[in-house]
């Protein structure tokens, strides 16, 4: 796994400061305690800008039908694919990607 660049955790401190848990956005809150999950792994070219931020719960620590982890198909059909969460982030950070 590479290190995240700068650029890239400027990114990740965007999408914690200014998006929040996107699942919990979607939900009607604003938590701005998140952890950044990588969408396609880690390893990948681009994969540290291929992230959605969420928080514990929605992350890892929700268990069955709240925590990605636990169950990704269930978490998905609650609030939509990764890639529709991450363009959801984009938009709302004022961002396009390449």
């Amino acid at each position: 796994m590479s290190n995240p660049t700068r650029a890239e955790k400027y990114h990740w401190s965007r999408l914690a400061s200014e998006v929040g848990c996107v699942a919990c956005r979607i939900d009607g809150r604003i938590n701005h305690y998140v952890s950044i999950h990588h969408v396609n792994g880690r390893t990948k070219p681009g994969a540290h800008m291929q992230v959605i931020p969420l928080c514990g719960a929605h992350h890892q620590t929700g268990g069955e039908g709240v925590a990605i982890h636990h169950n990704k198909a269930r978490f998905e059909r609650n609030y939509g694919s990764q890639i529709s969460l991450m363009e959801m982030c984009d938009r709302i950070l004022n961002t396009t990607r390449e």
